[in-house]
C-alpha cells in the first residue's frame, strides 16, 4: 500500500489533552495529534472534517471547532449520540486516540476575502462555523463586516455563549442570539425568543456583497436559503455545510451520497446553487 492510500485509510495516533463539559451531553475536547498527523492537519481549511477513533470502538466524523493551535492541538466539539462518542466522553487525559484527515472541501476563504460574511448557526452547527469565525477574526483586515446569528432550543444549550458575547463586546463582530423557548433566564441577555430565520426579518445588510455560511439541523436550510435569496444574497454565495452526512471520509461507503455527489468528496461545504436541483439534498 503506497503512502498516500495509507494516509487516507489508517489513523495516525493522537492523545487526549483535556475535556471541557459544555452542556449535559456535549463537551469540547482538546487533542494532540502526533507524528505525520501534524503536517496533514496543518492543511485544515474551516469546513473540512476529521475522523476521530477510540481504539477498539470505531470512529466518527467531526468538524474541528477551531483552527489547529500553534502546537498542532485541535479542538473538537462532540455530542454523545452513539457508542463511539459515548466512549470518547469516558476517556481520561493522555488516553490514546486515532485521527484521519482532514477530508472534504471547506469554505472558499480566498473568494470570500474583501466581503461581508454572515454566519447562521443552529444548535450544534455552531461548532463547524466556529472554525470559520476564528479564521475571519484572525485575519480581520481581510474581510468586511462579520455577523453571527445563532439559535438554540433554550439558553442552557447555547454553546460558546460567553466567548461569542465577549467578541461582540469588543466590537469584532455583530452577534444575534435566539432560543426556541426560555424556561429560565439562565443569566442570558440580549437574546430573542423565536426561530433562527426570524433574526433575518428586517435585518439590514449589504446582501449582494455578502457571503453567508449556514450550518444546523436539516429543516433549517430551506427556510434560510429562501430568506437569504429574497434578501439579495446570490445562491453562489450561500455556503451550506452538510457535515451531518459525513461517514467514511474517502467516498467508499457512499452513505453520504446526494444525487451524483458525495458529501465527503464534493462537500461537506456546498453552494446553495449546486443543490437546488437535488431533491434529497436538503
Amino acid at each position: 500500500m503506497n503512502e498516500r492510500v495509507k494516509d487516507m485509510h489508517l489513523p495516525f495516533t493522537a492523545r487526549l489533552i483535556e475535556r471541557h463539559e459544555l452542556t449535559e451531553d456535549t463537551s469540547l475536547f482538546r487533542i494532540a495529534p502526533e507524528g505525520a498527523a501534524l503536517s496533514q492537519l496543518s492543511r485544515f481549511v474551516p469546513g473540512q472534517f476529521v475522523q476521530i477513533s477510540v481504539p477498539g470502538a470505531g470512529e466518527v466524523p467531526i468538524s474541528p471547532a477551531d483552527l489547529p493551535g500553534e502546537d498542532g492541538t485541535l479542538e473538537l466539539c462532540v455530542r454523545r449520540v452513539g457508542h463511539v462518542t459515548e466512549l470518547l466522553h469516558q476517556q481520561l487525559p493522555a488516553a490514546p486516540l486515532g485521527i484521519r484527515g482532514p477530508f472534504g472541501n471547506g469554505f472558499p476563504l480566498e473568494e470570500m476575502t474583501g466581503h461581508p460574511v454572515l454566519l447562521l448557526a443552529g444548535g450544534l452547527g455552531i461548532a463547524p462555523l466556529r472554525s470559520l469565525l476564528m479564521h475571519l477574526l484572525r485575519h480581520r483586515e481581510r474581510f468586511g463586516e462579520i455577523t453571527l446569528m445563532y439559535g438554540a432550543r433554550q439558553p442552557k444549550l447555547m454553546l460558546f455563549r460567553e466567548e461569542m458575547a465577549a467578541l461582540a463586546a469588543r466590537g469584532e463582530m455583530r452577534l444575534y442570539l435566539t432560543v426556541d423557548f426560555a424556561p429560565e433566564t439562565n443569566g442570558i441577555q440580549s437574546c430573542a425568543v423565536g426561530l433562527l430565520p426570524d433574526l433575518l426579518k428586517g435585518f439590514r445588510f449589504d446582501a449582494p456583497a455578502t457571503y453567508a455560511a449556514v450550518c444546523g439541523p436539516p429543516p433549517l436550510y430551506r427556510c434560510l436559503i429562501a430568506d437569504l435569496e429574497q434578501a439579495g444574497v446570490a445562491p453562489g454565495r450561500i455556503m451550506l455545510s452538510l457535515e451531518r452526512r459525513m461517514r467514511c471520509g474517502v467516498g467508499r461507503c457512499c452513505h453520504c451520497a446526494i444525487g451524483q455527489k458525495l458529501c465527503c468528496v464534493d462537500g461537506p461545504v456546498f453552494r446553495a446553487g449546486e443543490l437546488k436541483d437535488i431533491p434529497e439534498a436538503l
